[in-house]
């Protein structure tokens, strides 16, 4: 990547390759810059939530940037989000270089910390997913209580989120 006559290698999963623009084209990437004694490393993503998954897996014990570029090269985003969200063990094993144990060493960290993959939803949907997730509810049971309560059309985070927090104490 040419940036004002500076030449820069950056690292992108393979899915980002065919995307790109030819050359002397100019391209948009998400950089996560990644430093480490001997190196300094780029990592592009064409979106923000890919990026945001990445560094999820850098946070993982034992998962390092070529592994978590492995991970986003293996398998689509939407794909990923949904195996973490479904538990399929079997589906993260079909990504090179990962085993039964990293698969659900991520599965039981990701799980929880995650997007939902079931569409995009708007900010005060998520906003108020992540709400209650910080009052210690977990994450699958509150986006299942909401779903709910947002279907009944509340347009604000103030009363989606009352009106969640009811539901949740039938549920409890």
């Amino acid at each position: 990547m040419d940036v004002n006559g500076v030449g820069y290698m950056v690292h992108v999963p393979l899915h980002v390759i065919p995307d790109l623009p030819g050359e002397g084209k100019e391209v948009f990437l998400h950089i996560h810059t990644h430093v480490r004694e001997d190196s300094l490393q780029l990592f592009g993503f064409l979106s923000e939530d890919e990026k945001k998954v990445f560094l999820a897996l850098l946070g993982i014990s034992g998962i390092g940037p070529k592994m978590a570029l492995n991970i986003l090269s293996g398998i689509s985003h939407d794909d990923f989000l949904n195996a973490i969200e479904k538990e399929d063990v079997a589906l993260l094993c079909r990504i090179p270089g990962l085993g039964k144990k990293t698969a659900h060493r991520l599965i039981l960290e990701l799980r929880e910390k995650l997007p939902s993959p079931s569409g995009t939803r708007d900010r005060i949907f998520e906003d108020t997913l992540s709400a209650l997730v910080n009052l210690g509810y977990k994450k699958t049971v509150a986006q299942e209580v909401l779903e709910k309560a947002y279907k009944q059309g509340f347009g604000d985070i103030e009363n989606l989120l009352r009106e969640t927090l009811k539901l949740l104490q039938g549920v409890s």
